[in-house]
């Protein structure tokens, strides 16, 4: 059981770096948005999915260890949380702060990063938003109104002011 413990905390580390690392790498993103460069972003964003990867690796060798500590306690695994570890390792204090550390530190970096992606988020958002209304304005500005002109037969012309006007020098 001891083992496995130290496996479970080592691999807690291991992910809390990750997402360390990935907080560092959200930050950098922000003043990227908001400037609009294109290739930093791309840039940025194969390095996030790079560390994603490796995040989902760990996590995916937590489960294990964790199943492993479940069955050495007879404990159903999807009711084995961190946190009722944590408490059943009463008896063992030293352990039980070393998981109780490397807890608060994964939920510090996720809460943080989490917070970080929606406020990179929200800039993304505000940025489609200022392209949509470009993207409208110059639709509009193509757009000239329609003339009121029918033909004999009440069927609307379809003349539209302004449209292939050229600047005319005699005026």
């Amino acid at each position: 059981m001891a083992s496995l413990m130290e496996n479970l905390i080592e691999v807690l580390d291991r992910e809390c770096d990750e997402y360390e690392g990935l907080l560092t790498v959200s930050q950098r993103k922000t003043p990227i948005i908001v400037s609009g460069n294109l290739e930093n972003l791309q840039k940025i964003t194969d390095e996030e999915q790079t560390m994603v990867s490796r995040i989902n690796n760990l996590e995916r060798r937590r489960m294990e260890v964790t199943a492993d500590i479940a069955t050495v306690l007879n404990k159903d695994v999807t009711k084995l949380t961190l946190t009722n570890l944590i408490d059943m390792l009463a008896a063992r204090p030293a352990e039980q702060a070393a998981l109780m550390r490397s807890y608060d530190r994964l939920h510090r970096s996720v809460r943080e990063l989490k917070r970080v992606n929606e406020q990179n988020g929200s800039l993304l958002r505000d940025a489609l938003e200022m392209v949509n209304f470009e993207i409208n304005i110059l639709h509009a500005a193509k757009a000239a109104p329609e003339t009121a002109n029918y033909s004999r037969g009440a069927y609307s012309l379809g003349d539209t002011m302004g449209v292939n006007q050229g600047f005319d020098a005699k005026q």
